[in-house]
């Protein structure tokens, strides 16, 4: 019986004669192969691919056919009788791509990326605010979009993952495959990613010479920190109305005031100006974020009440609060219809009007459906009120 005991062999079935089978085996350089009696071939040592043939007398055809021993990182077919067929795996690489996936995946984890795609969608949407012809999409139009939403995202990942590194406790309870929650990451990796990525942001806030950016990164820092962090005054999670106000000063004030102005006076070189879109963005996006604040403490009920966060959710109850946000959503999507059946552009009128009602009849159906006695799907809930705020930011624009 041969054992092979490199990954690039590759046999090839031959017709056989009766009584008898034969194994031609492709090899190439420097490689070798090991039979059962534990002797081994001699090595190889040419560039070029040689072929090893080796008859093997194999008992009658009455007898039952041998199989292969399979060794690791090696899948082997069919029976000696017939010949074999080894199929090619590279145990190191496999590792190595395992590792490096696995590290992809714990930071993708470690960022919260329904957030950093609700801020990319946030800062295009509102980019795209002041643009009032297809002239003003020239080069310096989307190097000037990049300066606001590189060090956005860096904070954005800032944010979050000091919230994670205060939550570490409340997030093994809560959500126990973040990666510091799990043991994934240490604190310090912890650590050093939030500081690495909080500098780079500030760091670039400054090198892009933008007030409104630099000025938005500040404010996000600032309520980012001031909702996690425990020290005195701070730790503003705690407070629900506090933990409200400061998701939505950073997500619907601070976005849409300081990156359209950004764009507005320091990309196109226009005066500050409050069009009606830059309006209706800052209400609805308020209702929305206002949501977000209320509804992501529903399926955390059991750890925040474990360590004393008195959420809404914790207060007045899961289903109170589910039905308060479900009635602020419709409220946000029927004034979003009033503004939009009056607009003067019949393609921004259809657009906005229809768009609002499908994303309401999307809303209610999905609300109808959740179970408030399942994690799961109150969480599943949650993301879909996520890619309804993705949603609305598409419409903005079109309100003209």
């Amino acid at each position: 019986m041969i054992q092979a005991h490199d990954n690039s062999f590759v046999s090839r079935r031959l017709q056989n004669p009766p009584h008898q089978g034969l194994i031609t085996i492709l090899q190439r350089p420097q490689r070798h192969l090991k039979f059962s009696n534990g002797s081994t071939a001699q090595k190889l040592s040419v560039r070029s691919v040689n072929i090893l043939a080796a008859t093997l007398s194999i008992s009658s055809s009455h007898s039952k056919p041998t199989r292969a021993k399979k060794l690791p990182g090696q899948t082997f077919c069919g029976t000696l009788e017939h010949g074999f067929i080894i199929e090619p795996k590279d145990d190191e690489l496999t590792i190595l791509q395992g590792d490096l996936w696995r590290k992809i995946d714990a930071f993708y984890r470690f960022s919260r990326p329904h957030t950093v795609i609700g801020t990319i969608i946030g800062i295009t949407s509102v980019s795209l605010l002041p643009v009032t012809s297809l002239g003003d999409l020239s080069p310096a139009f989307f190097v000037g979009y990049l300066k606001a939403l590189i060090p956005s995202i860096f904070m954005n990942i800032y944010v979050v993952g000091l919230n994670q590194l205060f939550d570490v406790e409340i997030d093994k309870v809560n959500k126990p495959n973040l990666p510091l929650a799990s043991g994934e990451y240490s604190m310090g990796l912890g650590k050093a990613i939030v500081s690495a990525f909080g500098l780079m942001s500030f760091a670039m806030g400054v090198m892009f010479q933008s007030p409104p950016v630099f000025f938005a990164l500040l404010i996000c820092f600032l309520f980012g920190s001031a909702y996690s962090v425990e020290l005195p005054l701070l730790r503003w999670k705690r407070n629900a109305f506090l933990a409200a106000i400061s998701i939505l000063m950073v997500r619907a004030i601070t976005v849409n005031l300081a990156f359209f102005y950004h764009i507005q006076k320091y990309v196109l070189g226009r005066p500050m100006v409050f069009p009606r879109s830059l309006c209706f963005a800052t209400v609805c996006i308020s209702m929305f974020t206002t949501v977000i604040a209320l509804f992501k403490d529903i399926p955390d009920v059991d750890g925040d009440r474990d360590f004393g966060i008195q959420s809404f959710s914790v207060s007045l109850g899961q289903k109170r609060v589910f039905w308060l946000c479900i009635a602020i959503l419709l409220i946000a999507y029927a004034s979003a219809l009033v503004i939009g059946a009056s607009s003067s552009f019949l393609f921004s009128k259809l657009i906005t009007v229809i768009g609002h009602c499908t994303l309401a009849s999307f809303l209610w159906h999905r609300a109808n459906s959740v179970n408030l006695e399942d994690n799961a799907s109150v969480t599943s809930f949650y993301m879909s009120i996520w890619k309804l705020f993705y949603a609305e930011y598409l419409l903005i624009p079109f309100v003209r």
